[in-house]
């Protein structure tokens, strides 16, 4: 009988999603595994894959469809050999999909394809505003160019993430800005609005309730890091591996949170949860703000297996193509902002865990030696954000006295 395709819950909190492009057709042969559709949630970008082999029969929601609920149905997938007749009326119409435009029919009439979509087809509302599938505005966005005036090829004139690629391929100059409203008013300054994105929304949310719920202190110290400069100098002068400062410091958290394992916690509302597994997450910018991949297993990874994972994680977070595994879960977070030149900083917790690493810069400065001399000195500043109701003052101070030493001597991480 004929499988229904139900829009995926791509986490737990997760309630509904934008579908963004279709990749399969009506009348498309399928095999289990093949990639069907493209499904946009606030944190990424993720493959649907099909459930079963069999014939695409008819797709419930068009690209670009926006707040489709979690598990509505928006296709119909027939098993091998069944025909269209045996498609069940009944689930012609997706639960909780909201009133957008449909796609025209794709199957032939008589024999003929459809017409496509006009070359230079664009779709405003009554307001001016384009119609663009989300993937499509972000890419647009991060690529710095204007909707106005790129060729829809979905539904309606509806522009998708194929539109913007083709623009930006064939060279279409940039904007110095991102596409936005803009107004002023007749006393105040001229301002952009940006609409808000999902992404954005739950990022938001997630920082008001974790600075809200979760009772923050603070823990800093400073680590002299020319023995780890010089060592990584060494491997990348004579090796193929390229490895970065935070490389190494997620190398260091990961072993310094073995010997204390009382930091690697969180809270629930009856027990303190003890993980067994040390799985880092690392802070990394996107257009659309901050997500947190995961080096799993970090205290089993060498420095240089750390470096081509998080190179791979970095790389698609910012393109939106992590899988909701890639980003979901982790034990301790690492935010590192000493490229940029910031010396120091304290984060805001990323729940449910109870710590967070800021990173500074390394800075050259005058340190005061045990015997009193002056000596020249790269140091770094590391600033510890704690649950107080999982960790206390003495543990918090344990694992940075255990990462502190590390770092200093950065052979000890290689053995």
């Amino acid at each position: 009988m004929p499988i229904p395709i139900l829009m995926p819950a791509l986490s737990p909190t997760m309630n509904e999603g934008n579908l963004a492009r279709w990749l399969k057709k009506e009348g498309d042969v399928v095999k289990a595994g093949d990639v069907l559709a493209e499904i946009e949630s606030d944190k990424a970008t993720v493959e649907l894959e099909a459930p079963a082999a069999g014939t695409l029969g008819k797709l419930l929601v068009s690209d670009g469809a926006e707040a489709v609920k979690v598990n509505a149905t928006i296709a119909i997938l027939l098993a091998e050999g069944e025909t269209m007749s045996a498609l069940d009326t009944s689930a012609a119409t997706p639960a909780g999909e909201p009133s957008k435009p449909k796609a025209p029919p794709s199957s032939a009439v008589n024999g003929a394809a459809p017409p496509p979509s006009p070359a230079a087809s664009r779709a405003v509302d009554g307001n001016g505003r384009i119609f663009a599938s989300p993937l499509a505005r972000r890419n647009a966005r991060s690529a710095g160019i204007e909707l106005d005036g790129i060729a829809g090829s979905g539904p309606h004139g509806r522009i998708l993430r194929a539109d913007v690629e083709r623009a930006i391929a064939s060279g279409r100059p940039r904007t110095s800005q991102p596409s936005a409203s803009t107004g002023a008013t007749a006393s105040g300054p001229n301002y952009t609005e940006v609409p808000l994105s999902s992404m954005r929304k739950t990022i938001a949310r997630r920082l008001v309730e974790a600075s809200q719920t979760i009772p923050h202190f603070y823990l800093g110290i400073e680590c002299e890091v020319d023995k780890l400069l010089a060592l990584r100098r060494e491997v990348n002068d004579h090796s193929d591996h390229k490895l970065s400062v935070n490389d190494f410091v997620i190398r260091a958290v990961a072993l310094a949170l073995r010997k204390v394992p009382a930091a690697n916690a969180s809270f629930t509302d009856t027990a303190i949860r003890l993980y067994g597994d040390v799985d880092i997450s690392m802070a990394v910018a996107t257009p659309e703000g901050l997500i947190t991949p995961i080096i799993r297993n970090a205290d089993r990874k060498g420095v240089a297996a750390i470096a081509a994972e998080s190179k791979e994680l970095v790389a698609k977070a910012r393109a939106g193509k992590l899988k909701p595994e890639e980003y979901q879960g982790g034990t301790f977070t690492i935010s590192n902002l000493g490229m940029y030149g910031v010396r120091e900083f304290a984060a805001i917790i990323n729940p449910p865990q109870s710590c967070i690493l800021a990173v500074g810069a390394a800075v050259r400065q005058a340190v005061v030696r045990d015997d009193g001399s002056l000596a020249a000195a790269t140091v770094m500043s590391l600033t510890l954000s704690v649950d107080h109701r999982v960790v206390d003052g003495a543990v918090g101070a344990e694992l940075l006295a255990a990462l502190k030493t590390l770092i200093e001597q950065p052979l000890t991480m290689l053995l």
